[in-house]
């Protein structure tokens, strides 16, 4: 059976790799541990966007784009889709406010825009293009759960991958989801990459540190 892979990068990073050794995956192999051998994952779509310049963290968007560019060359049958990080000034009010001092205080908000949207789009157009018989999102994101629910109706099933191992998935796609799987340290560590990468324009090497 013909399945497409759609991933919500961001929900994945922080709820299934963030401080753990397995940032490096392969997401074509996390991918069909999810699915039934019959299943044959021809397409993934990859949702994120390229992180701004940290002077906290000055490597993390070096180590990003090595990660994508890794996973372009690596997966045939995987392609990215960008959304944006936009920076703005807020004014947030503070939680213990000192006594007769500000009741607030101004912070610089970075917003990621475009991915959750994206994802939901493609899912439901390449639906009705029959671009495959079986999806597979990954997300624990509940603003997917319409998008779903149109792909369903258009008679294909779509499984729900929950990426926390701890966290129940969210209702709104527990309840419309036509199977659910949920990501667990085994299948992260079976899902490496190799730490060199080759391509035509030289090796791209997993980050030594994250």
């Amino acid at each position: 059976m013909r399945t497409a892979v759609y991933v919500d990068g961001f929900n994945l990073y922080y709820r299934a790799l963030k401080r753990t050794q397995y940032r490096w995956v392969d997401l074509l192999a996390l991918s069909q541990q999810m699915v039934r051998p019959v299943n044959r994952v021809e397409l993934i779509k990859y949702f994120t966007a390229r992180v701004k310049t940290n002077p906290y963290k000055p490597d993390q968007h070096v180590r990003q784009d090595a990660y994508l560019r890794a996973i372009k060359a690596h997966i045939p049958c995987l392609e990215v889709f960008e959304g944006q990080f936009y920076q703005h000034n807020v004014r947030m009010p503070l939680a213990h406010p000192p006594a007769g001092g500000p009741r607030t205080v101004e912070v610089l908000k970075s917003e990621e825009k475009g991915s959750d949207v994206n994802l939901a789009v493609h899912l439901v157009n390449d639906a009705w293009s029959d671009i495959f018989d079986v999806a597979l999102v990954i997300s624990n994101d509940s603003d997917l759960a319409e998008s779903v629910k149109l792909a369903r109706n258009r008679g294909k099933p779509v499984g729900v991958v929950n990426p926390s191992a701890t966290d129940k998935m969210c209702y709104e796609l527990h309840r419309i989801a036509s199977f659910k799987r949920r990501i667990e340290a085994k299948h992260l560590r079976r899902s490496q990459m190799p730490n060199s990468i080759v391509t035509p324009g030289g090796n791209i090497n997993k980050p030594v540190t994250w």
